[in-house]
C-alpha cells in the first residue's frame, strides 16, 4: 500500500486527458511524479511532424485493408524511415510514443469529426503500423527496452505538461493491439512480468536489468523487494482467492444455531475486510476511472457479505434464546448463502493470465457494454408501457393491480409471458397492450441483444491472440505503473494498516520506517520467498547458459534448433536451390507481370533504334 502521506489527487487538467482517451485502463503512479527526460514540448514537436506525416501519407479516405496488409504500398519503408527522424539523432527514443500521441489525437478527430471519421480511423490505424515496424526493426535490445518502451515521456498540452507515461502504458490505455502485438513489445512485457525489468529505486522513470537475474546463489534472492514482481503478485492472488473461497465454503457449511461467531467465520470476515480496504485505497488514489465492471461485482460482493456481518452482530447483541437473535441470525446466513455464485465467479478475475480464461473475460467485457444499448432502449419501452397499464388500472381511481402488472412485465422480458390475466384487464385494451409489449421486448429487443452479443464475440475471437495480449499487458502494468512501496497483498493489507500504519507511519524516519516493513514483509512471506527464490535460482542457471550461447535470456532450445551445428545451406547448395524457387510475396504477381513487360518494351525499343540507326548509315 503507498503511504497514505504521499498520496495526492489528480486535477482537471489530468481528468480531460483521461476523458479524451475514453478509458483509463490503468492505475496512474501518484507519488514522486518525476520529470520527463525529454522536454515536453520537443516530444510534442515530434508528435505533431508525425502527425504531418502520417496527413500527408493518407491525404484521403482509404480502406484499411490498404494500410494494414503486409507490405503495404502505403506504408512502405520510405515512410517508416522518414517517421524515424521525425525526432532527429537526440530525441529518436520517444519516437515510438509519439506515434501512439499522434494515434490518440486522429482518434479525437475521428469522435469530433464525424464526415472525416473513416479517415481519420485509418491514420490512427498507420500510426500503430509505423510504430510496430519501428519497433520490430530495432536491433539493439537494451535501447528498444529501456529508452523506447519504457522510458516515460510528456507532451505539453494547455500550457502544462501532462503527467510522463512510456509507450507500453500508453499503447495499453488507448488498446493499440498492433503494437502490443509487436514482438518487441511481447519482450518487453515477458520482462517486467518475470522481474528481469524493474524500477530503478534512485530514478522511477527508468527500467533497468535485474542484475541478479544470473546469480545463482539461492540466498540472493531470499528478497522481500521481489514479491514486486507481477508474476508473483499474480500467484499470490490467485492463491488467496482460492483460502477465500475455502473459507466461505466452510463458513456456509457450518451453520452456529447460537449465531456466534466461529474461526472461520471470523478469518472470511477479517479477509472481507482486507479486500474492502485494498478497493476503497485504490479508488481513493485513482478516482472515478478505476471503476468498471469487475469493481462493481467485487464491491456488491462485499457490500452483501458486510450486510451479512452486520446483522450476526445485530443477532448476537440479543440475549440467547430471544426470537429476534434467531431471526437476525437465520437472515445473516441468507445473505451470506446469496453470495456463492459470486464467489466462485470471482475466481475468473484473477485467472485472466490463462488464455482461455482471458479471452473469455474480455468477451464478457465487451458485450456488458453492448448491453447498455439493450437497457437503454429497455428502460425507455418499460417506463412507457408501464404508464400505460397503470393509467388503465387507475381509471377508477384505484390502483389494483400495480403487483401484476409488474410481475407480467417482468415475465416477458424472461420470455415467459402470461396473457391469462389480462382477459379482464380493461378489455379489449389491456390484452391488446400486453401483445404488443410482448412484441416489442421478446421478436425486436431480445433478439437486438442477441446480435449485439453475436457481434461482440465473433469480434473478439476473430483477433483472441491480440486480445489475450492486450489483457495481459495490461494487467502486467497494473503492477507494474503504481507499484506499492510494500507489497501486502489483500487480505494482509490488514495486518499493514493495524500493525505498521496506525501505529508507526505517522511518526517514525521514512528510512526506519521502510526497514520494518521489510522486516515484517520478510517474516509473513517467508514461505513464499523460500519457493520464489528456488524458481529464480533455477531461471539464473538458464540465464547463465543461454548468455554463454549468446542468445537472450528466454532463449529455449527447441527440437529443430538441436541439430543447427550439422549444417551448412549455403556449403550444399540448398540455400541457392530455394532462393531460385521462392516466390515473391513483396511485390503483387500483376505488377511483376507489368515490370517484365516494361523491361521486354525498353528491350524492343533498344533493338529497333539499332535497326533505326543502321538503316541510317547504310542509306548515307
Amino acid at each position: 500500500m503507498v503511504r497514505w502521506g504521499r498520496l495526492f489527487d489528480w486535477d482537471g487538467r489530468d481528468r480531460r486527458h483521461l476523458h479524451h482517451e475514453f478509458q483509463a485502463l490503468l492505475p496512474t503512479r501518484r507519488n514522486n511524479v518525476v520529470p520527463s527526460p525529454f522536454p515536453a514540448k520537443e516530444v510534442t514537436k515530434v508528435a505533431l511532424r508525425l502527425k504531418h506525416q502520417i496527413e500527408q501519407v493518407i491525404p484521403c479516405e482509404l480502406d484499411e485493408c490498404t494500410v494494414t496488409k503486409p507490405h503495404s504500398s502505403i506504408i512502405t519503408h520510405a515512410v517508416v524511415n522518414t517517421a524515424k527522424q521525425a525526432g532527429g539523432e537526440e530525441y529518436a527514443a520517444c519516437v515510438v510514443y509519439c506515434l501512439l500521441v499522434a494515434k490518440k489525437w486522429f482518434t479525437i478527430q475521428a469522435h469530433h469529426e464525424l464526415w472525416d471519421a473513416d479517415m481519420h480511423r485509418v491514420r490512427s490505424v498507420a500510426c500503430e503500423i509505423i510504430a510496430k515496424r519501428i519497433i520490430e526493426e530495432e536491433e539493439d535490445q537494451q535501447y528498444l527496452l529501456e529508452q523506447v518502451l519504457l522510458k516515460r515521456y510528456s507532451i505539453y498540452v494547455n500550457e502544462e505538461d501532462t503527467l510522463p507515461a512510456n509507450a507500453v502504458e500508453r499503447a495499453v490505455d488507448l488498446h493499440a493491439l498492433t503494437v502490443i502485438g509487436s514482438s518487441g513489445y511481447q519482450k518487453c512485457i515477458a520482462y517486467l512480468w518475470r522481474g528481469w525489468l524493474v524500477q530503478d529505486d534512485d530514478d522511477p522513470s527508468r527500467f533497468v536489468d535485474y542484475h541478479e537475474k544470473t546469480n545463482t546463489n539461492y540466498w540472493a534472492h531470499f528478497n522481500p523487494d521481489r514479491l514486486r514482481v507481477p508474476r508473483y503478485q499474480n500467484n499470490v492472488q490467485i492463491a488467496f482467492s482460492f483460502i477465500y473461497l475455502a473459507l466461505y465454503t466452510a463458513a456456509v457449511n457450518t451453520i452456529n444455531p447460537s449465531g456466534d461467531l466461529d474461526i472461520v467465520e471470523g478469518l472470511l470476515y477479517l479477509s472481507t475486510l482486507g479486500f474492502i480496504c485494498e478497493e476503497v485505497s485504490k479508488f481513493w488514489k485513482i478516482g472515478r476511472y478505476y471503476f468498471g465492471f469487475w469493481n462493481a461485482f467485487n464491491s456488491t460482493l462485499y457490500t452483501l457479505l458486510t450486510v451479512s456481518f452486520v446483522l450476526r452482530m445485530v443477532a448476537l447483541a440479543h440475549p440467547m434464546g430471544d426470537v429476534k437473535r434467531g431471526h437476525f441470525n437465520e437472515l445473516s446466513y441468507n445473505f451470506l448463502a446469496f453470495t456463492a455464485p459470486m464467489f466462485w465467479g470471482r475466481l475468473v478475475l484473477y485467472l485472466d493470465s490463462f488464455r482461455f480464461f482471458g479471452a473469455m473475460l474480455v468477451v464478457l467485457k465487451v458485450m456488458m457494454k453492448e448491453s447498455l444499448i439493450f437497457f437503454a432502449l429497455l428502460i425507455f419501452i418499460l417506463v412507457g408501457f408501464l404508464q400505460a397499464f397503470v393509467g388503465l388500472d387507475q381509471v377508477d381511481n384505484k390502483l389494483t393491480a400495480t403487483t401484476f402488472i409488474l410481475q407480467a412485465m417482468a415475465n416477458a422480458i424472461m420470455q415467459s409471458p402470461d396473457f391469462s390475466g389480462f382477459d379482464n384487464y380493461a378489455p379489449p385494451f389491456g390484452i391488446i397492450l400486453y401483445y404488443i409489449y410482448t412484441f416489442v421486448i421478446m421478436v425486436v429487443l431480445l433478439n437486438i441483444l442477441i446480435a449485439l452479443y453475436n457481434s461482440a464475440y465473433e469480434d473478439i475471437t476473430d483477433n483472441a491472440v491480440d486480445e489475450y495480449m492486450a489483457l495481459f499487458a495490461q494487467k502486467t502494468m497494473q503492477f507494474v505503473r503504481a507499484p506499492d512501496e510494500n507489497v501486502f497483498i489483500a487480505p494482509l493489507n490488514v495486518i499493514e494498516i493495524v500493525c505498521l500504519i496506525l501505529p508507526f507511519e505517522w511518526w517514525l524516519p521514512d528510512a526506519t520506517y521502510a526497514k520494518l516493513n521489510d522486516y515484517i514483509m520478510l517474516v509473513i512471506y517467508s514461505p513464499l520467498l523460500l519457493i520464489t527464490a528456488i524458481l529464480e535460482t533455477q531461471q539464473a542457471h538458464l540465464v547463465r547458459k543461454n548468455r554463454k550461447r549468446g542468445e537472450e535470456y528466454d532463449d529455449v532450445i527447441e527440437e529443430w534448433e538441436q541439430m543447427d551445428g550439422e549444417l551448412d545451406f549455403e556449403g550444399e547448395g540448398w540455400h541457392k536451390k530455394v532462393e531460385d524457387s521462392r516466390p515473391n510475396v513483396e511485390t503483387d504477381a500483376a505488377i511483376l507481370e507489368i515490370r517484365e513487360l516494361r523491361a521486354e518494351i525498353k528491350e524492343l525499343r533498344e533493338l529497333v533504334s539499332q535497326k533505326g540507326t543502321g538503316h541510317g548509315h547504310g542509306g548515307g
